[in-house]
């Protein structure tokens, strides 16, 4: 199970880093292309089409925990002595029943996204002369082409829908591999594809276009991946048992997917209206580059949740602990790294990634969002071993919570300070809901204390970074400005993080792997 783990985690970051790096390479370029008004309608759109999302009710989570537990359950059956490798064993009769529930929880899935894609669409279509003209503070100049943007949009919220269900699958199957690869195809082909599109003359109907032809395919490929994996996967009416387990845990994990949506587009939804795209266009940069970052790790806690349903099912609560508390460990001082390099280095980013007037309005948020998104990350783990036990009723109403909270503070901050106001509105409520689920939930649903949990797998990687950030603000504010000096004290600051976490933060035994694969690479004759 460990490596299974760690294997599909790798790949499960690879499918994010690898579209992220090319993504966040991409963007000067398609900001230049747009125009920084251009870009704010662009991400105007896409938060006006994610924030519709909120209808999704997460079938997906309940989908994933049901379809990993029937194949936990499933005995794989190894040909007999007797018989030749071509010979087709007879299934058993718990490998039919896990194999109808897995059917019918997909055919439950593409049921339900595939009407609240077409319920959402409409929605979006329907309302975007109204949302361009009335609500948002678009220049009258880009209403005609966001209209038309907007509603083309529509479309891709339906086949969005659709992908978004299908690319669970795989990993529900603990497949991150297949998933992974088809994510690092279209992540990095759409952002390539969007830079030519803009330098052949294109626009952003154009861009949008593009979008939705390659999400189109996107789902045609996986649905073939899933087809591959389950060869004897046949659509079939889901039972009055099963849609009432599945809908019942994701009736609760919905919460959660609302807290995701509102964290993810109500900022931009309120700074368009009261700030301006201009602003947008900004903040939308300043923002993306810290989700995207501290985003990576979360993919690496992703894989525990199809893993903690399938221990819990088979009551192996004893190893679902260690390596919850191994990868608490590993994560926190991962993505606390992240932040130090975001938090020290904020201006020298935007500046040499965008320009110096990026720099200058951008660095702030830069900053503080990466904080917000760090301390969020600390709910991450926990979150998926609560799912996995079965309590989606914690989580739902944590993230309820916070998603009201967070729309509070957010609202205040625009008002009193535009941008910046937004970014320590989010940080505000980080700081509150993550103290408080982590203190409710340890010891309860998931099963160990949080006094553990700290001295474990908090403080060893927060005592490390406080003393290289320290060294690193230092080390800035006394070095003069330029290109040299920030790849050197960034180098160095890397060097210091790679270090530390290698001799402090890996257990002794992944050190020895480590040390062991190594040295049977150098050996003569390997």
């Amino acid at each position: 199970m460990k490596l299974q783990l760690v294997r599909n985690a790798v790949f499960n970051l690879l499918g994010a880093a690898i579209p992220a790096a090319v993504a966040l390479g991409t963007v000067p370029l398609i900001v230049r292309g747009l125009g920084d008004a251009g870009y704010g309608v662009y991400a105007l759109i896409t938060a006006i089409v994610g924030y519709f999302a909120i209808i999704d009710i997460n079938v997906t989570a309940g989908s994933v925990k049901h379809i990993a537990a029937h194949w936990a359950q499933t005995p794989q059956q190894d040909p007999q002595p007797d018989q030749g490798p071509g010979a087709r064993i007879p299934p058993t009769a718990e490998q039919t029943a896990a194999g109808a529930g897995i059917d019918q929880t997909i055919t439950l899935g593409l049921l339900v996204y595939g009407s609240l894609g077409l319920v959402g669409g409409v929605a979006v279509w329907l309302t975007a002369p109204w949302l361009v003209r009335d609500v948002f503070s678009v220049p009258a100049a880009l209403n005609a082409g966001a209209t038309a943007a907007l509603e083309l949009a529509a479309a891709g919220f339906m086949v969005g829908q659709v992908q978004s269900y299908l690319d669970s699958v795989p990993q529900s199957l603990m497949r991150y591999d297949q998933s992974a690869r088809l994510d690092v195809l279209f992540g990095s082909m759409v952002p390539l594809a969007t830079v030519a599109v803009l330098g052949t003359g294109g626009g952003l109907y154009h861009v949008i276009l593009l979008r939705v032809v390659a999400s189109s395919a996107h789902c045609l490929l996986l649905w073939r991946t899933i087809c591959r994996l389950l060869p004897a996967l046949r659509l079939r009416w889901p039972a009055q048992a099963l849609r009432r387990s599945v809908l019942r845990f994701s009736a609760w994990a919905c919460l959660s997917r609302f807290a995701a949506m509102s964290y993810a587009y109500a900022d931009k939804l309120m700074i368009g209206a009261l700030v301006g795209v201009a602003g947008l266009a900004v903040y939308a940069v300043a923002a993306t580059l810290a989700n995207r970052l501290l985003g990576l790790t979360g993919r690496l806690a992703s894989v525990l949740f199809p893993a903690a349903s399938a221990l819990a099912a088979s009551d192996e609560l004893p190893r679902l602990v260690q390596i919850y508390l191994k990868a608490t460990r590993y994560l926190t001082f991962l993505n606390g790294a992240m932040l130090l390099l975001i938090g020290v280095f904020a201006e020298p980013i935007l500046q040499y990634w965008m320009s110096a007037d990026f720099a200058r309005r951008g660095a702030t948020v830069l900053a503080v969002m990466a904080l917000s998104q760090c301390i969020d990350s600390l709910t991450a783990l926990p979150s998926l071993v609560n799912d996995g036990m079965g309590h989606p009723a914690v989580t739902g109403g944590f993230a309820m919570a916070r998603a009201l909270l967070g729309l509070a503070t957010v609202y205040a901050g625009v008002l009193l300070a535009g941008i910046d106001g937004a970014a320590w509105g989010h940080l505000a409520a980080s700081i509150v809901m993550t103290a408080v689920f982590l203190r409710y939930v340890h010891g309860r649903t998931v099963p160990v204390a949080l006094r553990v949990v700290i001295t474990s797998a908090y403080l060893p990687g927060a005592l490390g970074l406080s003393g290289i950030a320290l060294a690193a603000a230092l080390a800035r504010s006394v070095a003069p400005p330029g290109l040299a000096a920030f790849i050197c004290i960034g180098g160095a600051t890397c060097a210091a993080l790679v270090v530390y976490g290698a001799l402090r933060i890996a257990a002794p035994a992944d050190r020895g792997r480590i040390r062991a694969a190594w040295l049977l690479k150098r050996a003569p004759g390997t």
